[in-house]
């Protein structure tokens, strides 16, 4: 059996779309209708007009996707794909902030469960976190920001908003040391380094640029350099090398693998259409309130 004429044959019999993250396999990109970062696979989910979502990522992802859709059916192919720093808040970690800092407002990285965001004020990603910040909120405003201690670090550092930080992180990204980019330096002395904003400050300050994984994406595409130091998860590369295979692209540590993000395979993406499994459900009470911040985000893009 060819694996990816059957999915492409019951993704039609479905109406299905696929969505695949910048992490996933070279494989499953390939067979996905939409490929990108958090911020851009919630815009797709939000203007699909397929009555099936395949989120090739992990629960989060699927999860925001199920929000915008409610009468949708969302599959996740691996039900066991989830995200370490997602695990690091919990909704009643935020509510013993918000009671800490009654003043305050809260925002919450996407990188969290339906449950977290049904406590938040506003979401953001990794490539509009400093627009959320400069347009959504008072140089005055008081603002818890959740979990990724580093990506708050960082936009706190590039817009002078003091904030209240939460002590989650990536592990993948935290994989990635300065001593990496030191060495990759010394082997490619002309490739820029790209430093996605989940890494360490340490990590981010060697950096010619910090960007998401769609922003390191146009960048090398944009650029009139010729090679790429890339200080992300390295399924990145794939689409890098697609877009400009003149190109040349190393990773700044070949040990920055996500392995949620490696849990799904073209045969599970297949069993998951044949079997429509694994559906994504969440409580409708926390969707509603979820969707607001979601929404109250997609308004700054």
């Amino acid at each position: 059996m060819d694996i990816v004429a059957e999915i492409m044959k019951l993704k039609q019999e479905r109406n299905a779309v696929i969505l695949a993250h910048n992490y996933q396999r070279p494989d499953v990109q390939d067979i996905a209708d939409f490929v990108g970062d958090s911020l851009g696979l919630s815009i797709q989910a939000a203007e699909t007009k397929a009555d099936v979502i395949v989120f090739c990522g992990v629960l989060f992802m699927a999860e925001t996707a199920k929000i915008l859709n409610p009468t949708k059916k969302v599959l996740l192919p691996e039900k066991k794909s989830g995200c370490p720093m997602a695990d690091m808040i919990t909704p009643r970690k935020v509510r013993e902030l918000k009671k800490q800092h009654p003043n305050a407002k809260v925002l919450c990285y996407v990188n969290s469960s339906a449950e977290v965001k049904a406590e938040c004020d506003i979401i953001c990603t990794s490539a509009n976190a400093i627009q959320i910040v400069e347009k959504a909120f008072k140089p005055d405003e008081e603002i818890i920001f959740i979990p990724d201690r580093f990506l708050a670090s960082y936009v706190q550092w590039k817009t002078g908003h003091k904030m209240i930080i939460g002590d989650g992180f990536c592990p993948t990204h935290a994989r990635i040391l300065p001593e990496n980019i030191e060495e990759m330096k010394k082997q490619h002395p002309n490739a820029l380094v790209l430093v996605h904003p989940e890494c360490r400050a340490d990590v981010v300050k060697m950096a010619d640029q910090v960007l998401s994984t769609e922003g390191m994406l146009r960048f090398t595409i944009e650029s009139d350099a010729q090679e790429f130091i890339i200080g992300t998860e390295v399924g990145v590369i794939h689409r890098m090398q697609l877009a400009n295979p003149n190109k040349k692209y190393y990773p700044a540590s070949d040990f920055a693998l996500c392995f949620n993000m490696k849990m799904t395979t073209l045969e599970k993406v297949l069993w998951s259409l044949q079997d429509m499994k694994h559906e994504v459900l969440i409580d409708p009470i926390i969707m509603d309130k979820a969707r607001l911040s979601i929404q109250r985000m997609l308004e700054f893009r």
